[in-house]
């Protein structure tokens, strides 16, 4: 997939897509640079991948509730992109910690980002069985048509659902979903 990285390949031969129509982003709880520690293994203990996003999006948050509800099962976790944990994944998959401008999945051995993540983390979805099928046969329409239609959303999402002024950590429902 054209937006995969693998953790063996640096991802900063493709630099971050900046928005030229929104002003800056509004800025959130965030850990220092020398909190997002790279040694921090997130897999060491628990496998399951972990979906960065824009914890203080509205449309993200509800994205997050949407995919709570799909994986009853709980096979993927969350962080948000601002959190040190966020950061860190950032980091490990090769991309800027200060770029929050897409969600992005991080598995073990790899990571996807916008459209690409999108259509992976349908795959993890059990509570629906056309979310895996759309994410299996999604990758038939060309990524840059993907993408361009993911980045139109993306860059307005502030503007669609609005912001909060915190990020999201979890509830005592999906303690163990929320990475810290």
């Amino acid at each position: 997939l054209a937006s995969t990285s693998s953790f063996a390949s640096s991802a900063s031969r493709r630099p971050a897509r900046a928005s030229s129509r929104l002003p800056a982003r509004p800025s959130a709880p965030r850990a220092s640079a020398g909190d997002a520690s790279p040694s921090v293994d997130y897999f060491a203990t628990d496998k399951r991948p972990v979906i960065l996003f824009d914890g203080v999006c509205n449309l993200c948050n509800g994205g997050v509730n949407f995919a709570l509800d799909m994986d009853p099962p709980g096979k993927l976790r969350f962080a948000a992109l601002q959190s040190t944990a966020g950061r860190a994944l950032l980091r490990r998959a090769g991309r800027d910690p200060d770029d929050i401008s897409s969600i992005v999945l991080v598995e073990e051995d790899a990571a996807f980002v916008k459209s690409d993540a999108v259509l992976r983390i349908a795959t993890y979805f059990s509570a629906n069985p056309l979310f895996p099928f759309a994410g299996t046969l999604g990758p038939v329409v060309p990524g840059f048509i993907r993408d361009a239609f993911y980045d139109a959303v993306a860059d307005n999402r502030y503007e669609l659902l609005g912001i909060k002024d915190e990020c999201r950590l979890g509830d005592d429902g999906f303690d163990d979903r929320f990475v810290q």
